[in-house]
């Protein structure tokens, strides 16, 4: 089952081959630059399971907590973020689920950065919350 996707105005468009085989929210302080928000929402898929129509300007983001740098990728006319791609997963990128056509299955596995987390940010129990990147 294909899932679709497009920036704001629609110039970047996309599809991936398959469900995301991790999903998960990022509440790192460049993420929450990045997205605009609280948190950034994030599926990963596999590079070769993603087909992208127009172009994506890109930004490579050095200064993360992590130390590894970000590599986000956005409509240069519109500003939507598209997907991120991180030095530590080079077959993963991470997908921006708000840009999904239809994100009404996204259900977060995991939450990350959580020691910057906004504070009127509520994680549901059960679901796991890492101060930081884990590995």
């Amino acid at each position: 089952m294909s899932l679709t996707g497009k920036c704001l105005c629609g110039a970047i468009s996309y599809s991936i081959d398959n469900q995301p085989a991790v999903t998960g929210v990022c509440h790192c302080k460049n993420c929450q630059r990045q997205a605009g928000s609280a948190f950034s929402t994030l599926a990963g898929v596999p590079v070769s399971e993603l087909h992208i129509t127009g172009v994506p300007k890109l930004y490579t983001d050095p200064d993360t907590n992590s130390g590894n740098t970000v590599k986000r990728f956005f409509c240069g006319d519109c500003g939507s973020p598209i997907y991120s791609a991180v030095q530590s997963s080079p077959d993963i990128v991470y997908l921006k689920t708000g840009t999904l056509d239809d994100n009404s299955t996204f259900e977060p596995q995991f939450h990350l950065w959580c020691s910057t987390k906004q504070g009127w940010v509520d994680i549901p129990d059960g679901v796991p919350a890492m101060p930081g990147n884990p590995g």
